[in-house]
């Protein structure tokens, strides 16, 4: 998207490394709106470029813009629709919306109904929702089609012992962070194990043939250890990740523990499914079909890396557009039915704003147009045609967005087409800043750039 673009480019210019920042704090804090906040920003210059050769100061025109940014928002606000933002099908919309701005249309839609299970899935009532509880793997292997939700973990490390089974079926899960190596004494006394006590959990837990058992460990389990666990049909992690350690507790249940000392079925979780999965070199392990799972994982399959990177820059901004979506309460009309509606309401609001700055505000509705104007240029569509179209519709006090099939204008509330308000509430603020700090560039500073060049 345009965020990875603008960090991937060598920006040299000032003003356009500023205009890189402004889009990349507009991608940190909504995660969308990057394109959208560079093409305002260049509108505005250039839409102020027009009233500046004519002697207007750049003083005048920022105080119009700050007026129209207020005028704006407040359309924003108006336009608004509160809307149940749990239901499932509103969301997808909305990760759709976001989604399709990034990838093709067929892998927008997979990664659409995976971003919209994995939010819902970590979301807890009452609490925030924390995206560091959806966790991305990537498998270079197969095709995009094949990337899936795993409503469980994925693990990017297997057992280490030849004889541990592959997979497992109703698994008790053991997470502990235990060194599960001899100790050595300073006086030579040989070394000592304490698995005897998790065997005979295993034996007390595992009371059927159809049940098994996990053992998780964050530190290091030594060769006879994994020996006398292997043979009591038990598959062993050893070293695993903070971070999985904690995922794997809230996603199958259990309490991480400390020592094996008193160990009870108490702090135990469960699976349904355990199994390994080998790609080339590496290991992987997954656990799935969990009963409460406060945790998941996204697997993202792809045929190179570069598709493989690709989604998962768009992964990224997908959830966090659904997080933003039920955190908001609102959506607002896309396909350009904001950007359409606050110019015809500015154009409106000119006609009260006294004196020179009214010139301000024009310059700002006529800047807000580029998002319509653009997506009709992409589409393929003459721009006349569609502005003409559009805003005619405005006039009869319709709200309309673009079509980008066929190029007329479209009801978006009807078709599904929602934007995130908090998307278009921090457009308008960062837009509206960065261009006044380029405009009130002091002349001084301007003349002394001059003078040097010439010396």
């Amino acid at each position: 998207d345009g965020s990875v673009l603008l960090q991937e480019m060598q920006i040299q210019h000032p003003t356009a490394a500023l205009i890189a920042r402004a889009a990349s704090a507009q991608d940190d804090i909504t995660g969308d709106g990057t394109t959208s906040c560079v093409l305002l920003i260049g509108e505005l210059l250039k839409q102020s470029e027009r009233f500046l050769a004519e002697g207007l100061h750049p003083r005048i025109l920022t105080d119009g813009f700050e007026l129209a940014k207020v005028k704006a928002l407040e359309v924003l606000e108006s336009m608004k629709i509160k809307k149940d933002v749990l239901d499932r099908e509103l969301l997808v919309q909305c990760a759709r919306t976001s989604l399709r701005s990034k990838l093709s249309a067929d892998i927008a839609d997979q990664l659409t109904d995976i971003v919209v299970d994995a939010v819902l899935t970590v979301r807890s009532e009452g609490k925030p929702i924390d995206l560091f509880m959806v966790e991305t793997m990537t498998m270079r292997h197969k095709s995009t089609a094949d990337s899936r939700l795993i409503k469980g973990l994925v693990m990017d490390h297997g057992g280490r012992h030849p004889d541990m089974p592959k997979r497992l079926a109703n698994a008790f899960v053991l997470t502990c962070n235990v060194s599960l190596e001899f100790e050595k004494s300073e006086v030579n006394s040989g070394f000592f194990y304490s698995n005897a006590e998790q065997r005979n959990l295993k034996r007390q837990v595992c009371d059927t043939p159809d049940k098994t058992f996990f053992i998780c460990n964050q530190r290091g389990i030594d060769p006879m250890s994994l020996d006398i666990l292997a043979k009591e049909g038990i598959l062993a992690l050893r070293r695993a990740k903070r971070r999985n350690m904690e995922r794997l507790t809230l996603a199958c249940g259990g309490v991480c523990v400390n020592s094996v000392d008193d160990l009870s079925p108490d702090v135990l979780g469960w699976a349904g499914d355990v199994y390994e999965h080998t790609l080339g070199e590496d290991k992987y392990t997954f656990v799935e079909n969990v009963k409460t799972p406060m945790s998941c994982a996204v697997l993202l399959k792809g045929p190179n890396n570069h598709t493989i990177n690709q989604m998962k820059d768009a992964l990224r901004d997908g959830l966090r557009a659904v997080k933003h979506t039920i955190e908001d309460g609102f959506v607002i009309p896309g396909a350009g039915a904001f950007e359409l509606q606050a110019h015809h309401k500015l154009m409106e609001y000119m006609k009260e704003v006294q004196g020179r700055a009214k010139l301000g505000v024009q310059a700002f509705a006529e800047a807000l147009l580029v998002v319509p104007k653009t997506l009709a240029s992409n589409s393929g569509f003459d721009t006349q045609d569609v502005m003409v179209t559009l805003q005619d519709e405005c006039q009869r006090g319709h709200v309309v967005g673009v079509d980008l099939q066929t190029g007329d204008a479209i009801d978006p509330a009807m078709e599904g087409i929602y934007d995130i308000v908090r998307v278009k509430r921090q457009m308008i603020h960062s837009s509206g800043v960065i261009a006044s700090q380029i405009l009130l560039v002091d002349e001084i500073l301007r003349a002394g750039k001059s003078t040097q060049q010439q010396g």
